[in-house]
């Protein structure tokens, strides 16, 4: 394969040749091959000047399956990813059966190697079901075929100080990391939206910033404490921003993410919004803040503080989103729409570099998630997983197009920069012209 006049992080035009997976070459556009590299290609991809970045790597997706297939299944939520650009996703354990032994972690994966467009890589749940009572077999699913290395029980806090202690404690022996979904349940009990005067205004339950930070805080400390990994799910907060800068500025071994959706979208949309108030299109957990919130977010993200940007794609069947407020299911898909929301709010206000696009969507969690096989520079000798993305178009965005099975996003209509081209994964095109192949 010879993918011809890219930008390699929006440098110089070069080709790139790749031969068994591998990147063989990076030359100059339109210059010969080195001696030594064979000149004859079996295809040719014209990038016609896009940006090239090494293959997109989410820590956080929920691919449904197995138990929620009206939802989302491996097939479909790999290929939304692959249309977003990314060549490995997380896979998050609250399917159903929960991700909690070593037999569902395997089947995961194992549906992944077979029917996946990108690399997936199960997330095992921190204790039994999701319930927050006793451990899971963290070790069994870490020598599993599926090699697990992150646990989290997200959509639940593991809100016990002593369980959380004790799986920061079992995971450092093969260099695991917890990953935690932060929401103290008692200050959030019948919450439906971010507390504030909006939240007042509608007459919905407050969701209170402090829920999250009281977590985020223990957690450090808990961290600190046993010499463990902690890594902090869709950070949404100014002041649990504060509590991590604070966490890494004492060397604890602690990262973060944040959402697309959390870095452009606040509040106020719950109460007025292009189809009006109460649209559960925007109900999310945890739910959008305020602009002061999206502004700490975005600076956080630039300098470092927050490591990652993650999707937290949570696709839902139309019944369980079109409903009122309170009965509507929390979650937006997120997959297809990301790279162009962080070109939004990162790239095209002079936040980020496109350097920093693939540090905090390809390095940063490939290297928290243990995936050696991606987040690569694309170099020679480097696995060719890369994405072709053109940040100079812009597309109204309609979820009818998606190849996710299902709709819930809050960009509908909207009219967002870029546009993936291709994706490959390991050399072979898993999206090209963005359709997927």
């Amino acid at each position: 394969m010879l993918i011809k006049n890219v930008r390699i992080l929006g440098g110089e035009p070069v080709d790139i040749a790749v031969v068994d997976g591998l990147i063989a070459e990076v030359r100059p556009a339109g210059s010969a091959p080195a001696e030594g590299v064979d000149g004859v290609v079996d295809g040719v991809v014209d990038g016609r000047g896009a940006i090239a970045l090494p293959g997109l790597v989410d820590l956080h997706t929920h691919l449904r399956e197995p138990g929620r297939e009206d939802a989302e299944t491996v097939q479909t939520g790999t290929q939304s990813a692959a249309r977003g650009g990314y060549t490995a996703v997380h896979a998050m354990a609250n399917t159903m059966p929960v991700a909690d032994t070593a037999g569902v972690v395997e089947q995961v994966w194992r549906l992944g190697q077979e029917f996946g467009h990108c690399d997936v890589q199960p997330v095992g749940a921190v204790t039994v079901g999701l319930e927050g009572r006793q451990l899971a077999e963290l070790g069994a699913m870490a020598d599993s075929a599926a090699r697990v290395r992150v646990f989290s029980d997200d959509g639940k806090c593991v809100d016990d100080a002593v369980l959380m202690r004790r799986a920061l404690e079992y995971v450092k022996a093969f260099d695991g990391v917890v990953a935690q979904h932060a929401q103290e349940p008692k200050l959030t009990k019948d919450a439906q939206m971010n507390e504030g005067v909006i939240s007042g205004r509608l007459g919905l339950a407050g969701w209170p910033a402090v829920a999250e930070e009281a977590i985020i805080a223990r957690d450090c400390l808990l961290a600190a404490h046993v010499g463990s990994r902690l890594h902090v799910c869709h950070v949404s907060t100014a002041g649990s921003v504060e509590i991590i800068r604070w966490a890494k500025s004492k060397g604890w071994n602690v990262t973060a993410e944040v959402t697309p959706h959390h870095l452009l979208l606040t509040d106020d949309l719950v109460e007025e919004s292009p189809n009006g108030a109460y649209n559960p299109i925007y109900k999310v957990n945890p739910p959008l803040r305020t602009a002061h919130d999206v502004q700490a977010l975005r600076a956080a993200l630039a300098d470092g503080t927050i490591d990652v940007v993650a999707t937290d794609h949570a696709p839902h069947p139309v019944e369980d989103k079109e409903t009122e407020w309170a009965a509507a299911a929390m979650g937006m898909v997120g997959l297809e729409t990301a790279l162009s929301v962080v070109q939004e709010a990162m790239v095209d206000t002079g936040l980020l570099d496109w350097a920093g696009v693939a540090e905090r969507m390809s390095v940063a969690p490939a290297r928290i998630g243990r995936l050696s096989g991606h987040g690569r520079p694309l170099e020679v000798g480097a696995p060719a997983n890369i994405v072709l993305y053109d940040p100079s178009s812009r597309t109204e965005v309609d979820p009818s197009s998606f190849a996710s099975k299902s709709r819930n996003t809050p960009y509908e209509g909207m009219t967002l920069p870029g546009r993936v081209l291709a994706t490959f994964l390991r050399g072979k095109p898993t999206v090209l012209e963005g359709k997927v192949t």
